[in-house]
């Protein structure tokens, strides 16, 4: 199992060390186009290989991609990151063209890669790589979705004083601090649901923080979040190369599903050997419904800024 990493930053370094320290991968690549930068990186992950117990070799390049020829699965971290005040969407002009050559370049030696994007406007990058390769809907995959519940399931357990693991919960829509929505109705605590400990009120702010988690990690630390994101990739990498069949809501391109078409955008999916094994459907409340439509036009007024 092969698996590609574009972007050698702080985002793109922590999804090779997890994917790594799982030890379910043969090779991790890691390519950046700043001279050495990758090799640096990769030298210093092998060198806790024998101290964290992987065998996987992670390989540094420069802007080299027939050293990412036949990847099984390659993951876009590349492009310039938020900077504390910037929303997502500002991200646009530079990226996408990041994106579409990045992309492209990947799919010419990786035919039958499935594409993991990390970059953002990440719905918007997600729908970009669609139109730049014409893969099948099943093999590109937009990140947002896992990283959103992530930190839905934080602020949940915060608010519980609660074990994280007994906590379960999702977001969905897209990812922008006004597009996510978190999925409070069906949020539980060992199966129960967590309406049951925490007021109405108290839920609220627990969704409002989950929807500023990334900008409010921007905002402490002057720039994106990584350990973060890079677990949120290395939790869909191994679903896809162990074809585990675990659900994680993600950035995918709906054809009518939930009342969408022609959008990336996410939703909860099963993920194994084929990328997008299926797209769920999960009961919706009306407020949910009619919120997951209106993030929805965000992310298609921000899909009309592309150049495509």
């Amino acid at each position: 199992m092969k698996v590609t990493v574009v972007g050698a930053g702080a985002v793109g370094a922590s999804c090779a060390e997890y994917i790594a320290i799982k030890n379910f991968a043969s090779e991790v690549v890691l390519l950046d186009i700043k001279e050495g930068f990758a090799e640096g990186k990769a030298m210093d992950l092998m060198q806790t290989a024998s101290l964290n117990g992987f065998d996987t070799k992670i390989t540094g390049v420069t802007n080299d991609y027939s050293k990412t020829a036949d990847s099984d699965i390659c993951v876009i971290t590349s492009g310039i990151p938020r900077k504390p005040g910037m929303t997502r969407e500002e991200l646009i002009g530079i990226n996408a063209g990041i994106v579409k050559n990045v992309s492209s370049s990947l799919l010419e030696h990786s035919p039958n890669m499935i594409l993991i994007v990390v970059s953002n406007p990440m719905d918007t990058m997600t729908y970009l790589a669609h139109k730049a390769t014409g893969l099948p809907k099943n093999r590109i995959i937009g990140m947002g979705g896992a990283l959103d519940s992530a930190r839905f399931k934080y602020r949940l357990a915060e608010a519980l004083e609660a074990p994280i693991s007994d906590i379960d919960g999702m977001v969905i829509g897209g990812h922008s601090d006004t597009g996510m929505v978190p999925l409070t109705s069906h949020a539980t605590r060992n199966s129960i649901r967590v309406s049951e400990f925490l007021s109405e009120e108290r839920l609220e702010q627990v969704a409002a923080d989950t929807k500023v988690g990334g900008a409010t990690l921007t905002k402490l630390l002057g720039t994106s979040a990584w350990y973060a994101p890079g677990a949120a990739v290395s939790g869909m990498v191994q679903a896809i190369a162990c074809d585990t069949k675990k659900i994680f809501p993600c950035s995918t391109l709906l054809d009518g599903e939930y009342g969408l078409s022609d959008i990336c955008i996410g939703v909860p999916v099963v993920l194994g050997k084929n990328g997008i094994e299926r797209i769920v459907d999960i009961p919706l409340s009306d407020a949910e419904k009619a919120h997951l439509q209106s993030s929805a036009e965000g992310v298609k007024k921000t899909n009309g800024l592309l150049e495509v």
